[in-house]
């Protein structure tokens, strides 16, 4: 067998016709990164840099065999989870994933992007809390999407449980309640939660890290101007691919930040809506470097 060059890492997701979100963020991510992406696609996106349209699920078989497949023939080092599509989708791959206990995953299974569906969000949130978030090495949600998954375990609780939670929440502060919905998260057996979008100063993103301990880390960034698609998945899996080439989370979290960071800076305008991110910067500026 031959000496592996580039870490493996197996991804599901979404394909996106703009390649800014999901299975082909990922593999501009890794790629760069210096890892090899291997694509799962659990739906497919329509859409253009303004907005995604809609977004059509795969059969749970389909992603399975894709996997399975992948998995028998080739030693994988990490695995990213981003968009799902589907409960079914989702039961599929925590069975895949519960086989390899051993390989870091990251999951960002949220895309804010996405317009909600109804009661079908719901149940796909309640799923992905149940069955991806206990087995994930590092989730990572925006405050907004971590306070809408808190409603799933708020809502289902009984009566008095619902009633002291609402007392709880009336009397605690936004950073306290944002704290306790991220221990919960992590007592089912998350290591690691990234918090993205949490309370900072005017022009500043603030990114937070928790783990059973309470905050690892919290990085600032001062907020780039204009609107863009494509950070989270940028982010989640430039994490991925960093745990893939030996990172502990903390190091790999901060890392990816910065790559994320300089690839927005970079950020093009392809179409007439949102700017995408360069993930290959880089190599642009090595070019420049050497004329």
């Amino acid at each position: 067998m031959q000496n592996q060059i580039s870490p493996l890492i197996l991804s599901f997701g979404a394909s996106d016709p703009v390649a800014a979100t999901g299975i082909h963020a990922d593999l501009a991510s890794f790629a760069a990164m210096g890892c090899y992406g291997l694509p799962v696609i659990t739906a497919i996106l329509t859409g253009d840099t303004s907005q995604i349209d809609d977004l059509h699920p795969l059969d749970g078989d389909l992603v399975d065999e894709q996997a399975r497949t992948v998995l028998e023939d080739m030693p994988v080092l990490a695995f990213k989870v981003g968009q799902t599509g589907s409960v079914e989708n989702v039961t599929v791959i925590a069975e895949i994933v519960s086989d390899y206990p051993e390989l870091p995953l990251v999951l960002d299974p949220f895309n804010a992007a996405l317009a909600e569906q109804g009661p079908e969000a719901e149940d796909l949130a309640l799923a992905i809390r149940e069955l991806l978030i206990p087995q994930a090495s590092l989730l990572m949600i925006s405050a907004v999407e971590l306070s809408r998954l808190a409603e799933t375990w708020k809502e289902s609780s009984d009566a008095e449980s619902e009633s002291d939670a609402e007392n709880s929440a009336g009397t605690g502060t936004e950073a306290e309640d944002l704290a306790a919905d991220t221990m919960t998260l992590i007592e089912s057996g998350c290591e690691y939660i990234l918090v993205t979008g949490t309370a900072g100063e005017t022009g500043e993103v603030v990114n937070t890290l928790y783990n059973e301990s309470g905050i690892v880390r919290r990085d600032i960034w001062q907020r780039l101007p204009g609107s863009h698609a494509g950070a989270g998945s940028t982010l989640s899996a430039a994490i991925a691919a960093l745990l893939a080439n030996g990172l502990e989370i903390p190091e790999a979290v901060l890392e990816a930040q910065e790559f994320t960071h300089a690839a927005l800076s970079h950020a093009q305008r392809l179409g007439m809506g949102r700017l995408i991110p360069d993930r290959y910067f880089w190599a642009k500026e090595a070019e420049h470097t050497q004329l």
